[in-house]
Parts: C-alpha cells; structure tokens; sequence
C-alpha cells in the first residue's frame, strides 16, 4: 500500500512540476514592423511583462521590399511563438528624388513605392519566406492612420492597402488584428498633427493596448494548449 501511495505522490509532483513549468514559461514573440510599430513595442514588452518575452525586428522594417530581403534575417535561429508582422505605409508612400519633404516623400510628383498588385505579391513571398524558417503563430497587424495631408500618402489608400492585406492574410489562414478604425480615432486626439502620420507618446500608449490585448488572448490559447 506504502508503495502504491508513493507512486501516486509522486505522479502528482511530476505533473505539478510540469505544468509550473508550462505556466511560468514566457511566450516569445517578434514584432516585425515600421515606425508606428517601433513607437507602440515598447509599451506593448510593459504590458506583457509577467507572460511574453517581447522583441522588435532591428530599426525600421520600411517596406515588403525590405521585408524579403531581411525577414529570415530578423527571424533568425530564435523559436518565436508568435510572430506579428505589418508592412503598408511605405509601401503605400510616393516618393520623388528632388523632394525636400523628409524621406523625399511626394504625392504630387513622385511614384508609389509598391503597387497594390506589387504589394500583394510581395506579402505572399514573405509569407512563404517565413514559414520556411519558422512555426510561430502569425499575426498581420493592419495599417494604421494615414491623415490628409500627409506630404507622400494618399488617406483613401490606407484601406485600399489594407483590403488587399487581409484578402491576403484570409488566403494563408493568417490571424488579422485590423487596427485601422480604433488608430484613426486616436490620431485625432493623439496624433502628431494632419500631417504625420506618427502618434505622441500617449498615442503609442494607447495603441499599444490594443496590441496587448490582441497578444494577451493569443498567448493565452497557446498556453492552453501547451497544457
């Protein structure tokens, strides 16, 4: 009997050390993404402190033309779990060499950096680069916000982008967190100005939270099923 009990002791301390360590286990994850998104990680690594080991792709991933040529890269050897990625308002951006605006951008006189056919084409060659290297549960963030007067973007194309993104994203069963309609509203309050498409530290705060909520659920079905 001594024996028997024993054995159910310690049954029960193995499965007790193996779920403390599935629950103490942080999720990794990789944010892949532009200025807007270099703004709001931060905020989103404080938010998910206590579940989520947080990291950004080094500076700027600018557009899908960057992104394939870099993406295996900012991967790396790293086992991420999840993997949130958004490309789109450089893609979306004109941009003219005599420009004196910052980045040369130039919506009168310049050329779009990427088509929306070019633009689909390369988030799909993306697609495919990353689940070449990698297992991670992905997630495209949509655009953001482009205000009116933004010197080398056009605020209509914006969505136009984003449509096709998601069509994309739906054809590759890729999960979309569509920020679009809750960045605008912020903007408004907390935006850089009609001009920039940029938030203020608040801004970032608050899109952050969004983000983290989104993350948050995520990880919390991968743990479930970890367990």
């Amino acid at each position: 009997m001594r024996t028997k009990n024993n054995f159910y002791f310690f049954v029960l301390v193995v499965t007790a050390l193996v779920f403390c360590s599935f629950s103490n286990k942080k999720t990794k994850v990789l944010i892949i993404g532009d200025s807007i998104s270099i703004g709001y990680t931060p905020f989103v690594k404080e938010n998910l402190s206590s579940k989520a080991i947080v990291k950004h792709n080094p500076w700027n991933a600018q557009h899908t033309g960057t992104g394939l040529k870099k993406v295996k890269e900012w991967i790396g050897n790293e086992d991420w779990d999840i993997i949130q990625f958004n490309w789109g308002l450089w893609d979306l951006c004109y941009r003219h060499p005599d420009a004196k605006v910052y980045g040369n951008r130039d919506k009168v006189n310049g050329n779009v950096t990427f088509s929306l056919e070019e633009y689909e084409k390369n988030l799909e060659d993306i697609i495919r680069s990353i689940k070449q290297v990698s297992d991670a549960q992905l997630i495209f963030v949509t655009t953001s916000y482009v205000p009116k007067y933004e010197a080398g973007r056009f605020k209509k194309d914006a969505q136009k982008f984003n449509k096709v993104a998601k069509r994309v994203m739906k054809k590759y069963d890729i999960k979309v967190n569509d920020i679009y309609k809750k960045s605008k509203v912020i903007h408004k309050e907390f935006g850089k100005g009609d001009d920039d498409v940029h938030y203020s530290k608040e801004g970032y705060k608050k899109l952050a939270k969004i983000l983290s909520e989104f993350l948050s659920e995520e990880i919390r079905k991968i743990n479930t099923k970890q367990l």
